[in-house]
């Protein structure tokens, strides 16, 4: 898959608030499906559909044992989503950076000013 498609699909997994929150709850260790879904008054099948689609962008894994099917965050594409995202981060800080040293510029020239008069 192209890396901006890859995006393209982390980014839509990501988009919603309940896909998020279970990634927000396997942070914190594997989880079956009934564990995640105990927070969320939706079916089974409601969050296994969420887990396919994080499943399906890379966000988690899922393995069986016995009758136990468990989930695991996978770390990897949250980080190229980060990577992603940290471009467009130093570009703000930069213009935030400018418009800090161009306020200064005016509060200097206007306590100047102020001394002169």
């Amino acid at each position: 898959m192209a890396s901006s498609d890859r995006l393209s699909t982390i980014f839509a997994a990501l988009a919603d608030p309940t896909r998020r929150a279970i990634l927000a709850r396997l942070a914190d260790g594997d989880a079956t499906v009934s564990e995640l879904a105990e927070p969320f008054d939706i079916s089974l099948p409601a969050i296994s559909r969420h887990l396919k689609v994080l499943e399906g962008a890379g966000l988690i894994s899922r393995s069986r044992t016995a009758q136990w099917r468990s989930s695991r965050l996978e770390a990897g594409p949250l980080r190229e989503a980060t990577d992603w995202m940290e471009r467009y981060r130093r570009f703000w800080d930069a213009n935030f950076d400018r418009l800090d040293a161009h306020l200064r510029r005016i509060q200097a020239r206007t306590d100047t000013e102020r001394t002169q008069t």
